[in-house]
């Protein structure tokens, strides 16, 4: 059976610049964000995944799906793992599992097949550095799964990314959802994005209160959006 799954409406599907990925995933270069997305003019010869948007003359817009795959990519580059294996990877794993995004699916049904995928490719073409940095039984692999997995949510029938919490541990309350404010970072509850809170709060003069009054939403909600959103332009 074919596990091939229908694009949404774009309106649910989020909208992110090459900016907001890169401040979202604190990747250092927007250049790597571009060709990662859309090819390199030199060198890699083809995008690693396959978007969702069409560019605009030379602006790139990314869904939701495709800013998690981005993530995955961002992590296997810290570990150098090659772009050139990485490219063949997607293109594979996207025949072999017959979906547009399969770096944005569950790692709980779909562990094996990319393991698999990986494998193969490593395999297939001789990349002796890249089975030097996961382990020959790919540890390392498995290490890397399971980080991208903490605090990403799946839809239990497509079994895609559909909820993202960028710092789980310091600001659970905040989460990237397709289906609220275009996909941007927004508290818990009330939806209200974090940029909106942090803007109020610095316009205020650091008035926790006055901001949590304005905007119905408790004190804390509002400094740990101010948290979140310092920490990102730091």
């Amino acid at each position: 059976m074919s596990t091939a799954i229908a694009r949404p409406d774009p309106l649910s599907n989020g909208f992110y610049t090459v900016g907001d990925v890169a401040r979202l995933l604190q990747i250092e270069s927007r250049r790597k964000v571009i060709g990662w997305i859309a090819g390199y003019r030199d060198g890699i010869p083809e995008a690693v995944i396959s978007r969702d948007y069409p560019p605009l003359g030379n602006t790139h817009e990314l869904s939701f799906w495709d800013l998690m795959e981005v993530r995955f990519i961002y992590h296997f580059r810290k570990q150098g793992v090659p772009m050139q294996t990485l490219r063949r990877i997607a293109s594979k794993a996207r025949s072999d599992l017959d979906v547009r995004h399969p770096f944005a699916l569950s790692k709980v049904k779909y562990l094996t097949d990319r393991k698999r995928v990986f494998a193969q490719v490593i395999e297939e073409t001789g990349d002796r550095r890249t089975m030097d940095i996961l382990g020959d039984q790919y540890e390392m692999y498995d290490v890397i799964e399971h980080i991208l997995a903490q605090g990403v949510a799946f839809d239990p029938q497509t079994s895609m990314a559909e909820n993202w919490q960028p710092l789980l541990a310091d600001c659970p309350n905040v989460y990237v959802n397709p289906k609220f404010a275009y996909g941007q970072p927004v508290i818990s509850g009330r939806y209200i994005p974090t940029s909106a809170l942090f803007r109020s709060w610095r316009a205020e003069g650091g008035d926790f209160e006055g901001v949590a009054d304005w905007y119905g939403v408790g004190r804390d909600h509002v400094r740990e959006a101010v948290e979140f959103e310092a920490r990102l332009s730091a």
